[in-house]
């Protein structure tokens, strides 16, 4: 059992007999009364969001969930395929539970899968993506006052906004969380 001072962004409980990760938590320490956790939890089988105060004291039950190194293979439809790395056995798993983030994953990119009950509930891929510039408008010389992007194709297909010095054949590392572009990598 989990108490209040175990609270932590990413921590899998089991509430209500389905399994939760906590989003975002907040210490809150009234005047008058006893403190409390202000919480949010997001259902890792439908993806809602429910928030609840949570006083001191208050246990909270482990989810019953298994985190599993996996690689995906690739993309079949509105479907993913991913490949354990230690028993090489494939999984199909929906695009959706992934979320925008999927249109930057490249064939063997290495994901945490996590199941619970053996169905796959929450994937994280890598926090940054190395991907090729494709497709790319080129910068319009002397438009350079302040922060200026302009649209970019990946190789996996995806639009990323760029500085205006990014062309094609440019690798660029891309924060998958955000979709934002992060840096030119150099190639060596």
């Amino acid at each position: 059992m989990y108490d209040t001072s175990d609270i932590r962004k990413g921590l899998k409980v089991l509430m209500d007999g389905n399994p939760y990760t906590i989003v975002e938590f907040q210490f809150v320490k009234p005047g008058k009364g006893a403190a409390f956790t202000r919480t949010k939890f997001k259902n890792l089988l439908t993806g809602a969001v429910v928030e609840r105060n949570i006083r001191s004291g208050e246990k909270l039950e482990p989810a019953n969930v298994e985190t599993r190194e996996m690689q995906f293979l690739y993309k079949e439809g509105g479907d993913l395929v991913f490949m354990d790395q230690s028993n090489y056995e494939q999984v199909t798993i929906s695009a959706d539970l992934i979320g925008e983030a999927h249109d930057l994953m490249k064939d063997n990119l290495p994901c945490t899968v996590v199941f619970f009950n053996e169905r796959p509930v929450d994937v994280s891929l890598p926090t940054f993506v190395f991907l090729e510039v494709t497709a790319s408008e080129p910068g319009v010389r002397g438009d350079t006052s302040g922060n200026v992007q302009k649209p970019a194709t990946v190789e996996t297909g995806a639009q990323v906004s760029v500085p205006l010095f990014i062309r094609i054949g440019d690798t660029i590392k891309i924060d998958t969380r955000t979709h934002a572009y992060v840096e030119r990598v150099n190639k060596t």
